[in-house]
């Protein structure tokens, strides 16, 4: 019986109930006062308080699809994403203040085997702090700088970006340990399908404990600013990135995945290229975002990704939607996306067979989309 099946719910449900009504029931002949007695009690209070639990966390997955199969809860997938056309077009020591050029801390180089200490081998990651010169907001984070940057010959090169945002309200080290970004590209390094790209490790939201969904709020936080402006002018003050035409790309899962996909709809001369692994179309609405738009329907509407595409202009832009065939809460989302995608804006679909709406299909979803995104940037100069 699948761990999605509507029939294993309704019987751990029953079963739940059973425990909880057999234990009314026998409560009365075990109120003595003995030691089996006393184990009996607990037992019945342990099998139902583990009935009640299992069928929340049922419930629970059956509605968002973390895991959409039992080889997927115990991390036995494995295979690969596969990209197709659609739509129109077919942890490290230290912290560095960006744009400040303060360095209160030496950077780690990292790559898949741990810690070494030549970044021209594997590539450093710095611990980082963006500061917003022109929204006021600022956030921590992760750069990534790969193992070419430190290359002989290369002191003058700059290189192309990607701004990878997590979920919400998920910490950018997990972008580093789980995701494992800066391990990806390395690999990808190696294999030669993806250029060398600096990676900026953030969360979606500069305006924590809030979720700000990539908005600029009336009255409140501008988070899309921030990451449309402040970011990459940090970004560029303090490391070799490149300006112009295909010099950032921005890619993120879940939450992060939405704002990717909004970030590059709504600048696509910032963002030209936008990768949404398992992303939404339209913004949360809350106890953790407030209002984001002061009660404007309009403001609310243009926040919705696929009411952009029916009322708005096509933006010029590249877009990759990864998704697991099996994740409920977005794959139908995506293919009705890519389906009213017009030129200039050019869809592709990423998708494996299994899987939910977590870190072990966004890992197999990952090297394609990453290899995809580099096609679409600009070469290092």
């Amino acid at each position: 019986m699948g761990l999605t099946s509507h029939k294993l719910l309704a019987l751990m449900a029953l079963f739940a109930v059973f425990t909880v009504l057999g234990t009314l029931w026998v409560w009365p002949k075990l109120a003595v006062r003995s030691w089996p007695a006393m184990f009996l009690r607990l037992g019945t209070i342990v099998v139902t308080q583990i009935a009640l639990l299992l069928t929340l966390g049922l419930a629970v997955n059956d509605y968002f699809v973390f895991y959409s199969s039992w080889s997927d809860l115990f991390g036995h997938e494995h295979g690969a994403g596969v990209i197709q056309g659609a739509g129109s077009g077919g942890g490290p020591a230290g912290v560095q203040v960006l744009g400040g050029a303060e360095i209160t801390g030496a950077g780690a180089a990292v790559g898949p085997g741990g810690v070494s200490r030549d970044p021209a081998r594997i590539g450093r990651l710095d611990r980082v702090r963006i500061p917003g010169g022109t929204t006021g907001l600022s956030t921590d984070g992760y750069v990534y700088l790969p193992p070419q940057y430190f290359q002989p010959g290369n002191a003058g090169r700059h290189f192309p970006a990607l701004l990878v945002l997590t979920g919400f309200p998920g910490d950018a080290t997990n972008l580093v340990t789980k995701l494992r970004y800066p391990a990806t590209e390395l690999d990808l390094l190696r294999k030669g399908t993806m250029k060398p790209t600096v990676l900026v490790l953030m969360r979606p939201s500069p305006s924590m404990p809030r979720d700000s969904e990539c908005e600029d709020v009336p009255g409140g936080p501008q988070a899309q600013s921030y990451f449309t402006t402040d970011v990459p002018a940090d970004l560029r003050a303090s490391y070799r990135v490149l300006t112009g035409a295909g010099s950032l790309g921005v890619i993120g899962d879940s939450t992060g995945g939405y704002c990717a996909l909004k970030l590059g709809m709504e600048h696509p001369k910032t963002f030209p290229a936008a990768v949404s692994l398992s992303g939404y179309f339209k913004a949360a609405d809350d106890v953790t975002t407030g209002d984001l738009f002061a009660g404007s329907p309009q403001r609310r509407d243009e926040a919705d990704l696929n009411w952009r595409l029916a009322h708005l202009p096509m933006p010029d832009l590249a877009v990759l939607l990864a998704d697991s065939k099996e994740d409920g809460r977005t794959y139908a989302d995506s293919q009705a996306f890519a389906a009213a995608a017009r030129p200039p804006l050019v869809v592709n679909q990423a998708t494996v067979d299994t899987g939910g709406h977590n870190f072990t299909t966004w890992n197999r979803l990952l090297p394609p989309s990453l290899s995809w995104l580099s096609a679409h940037l600009a070469d290092p100069a």
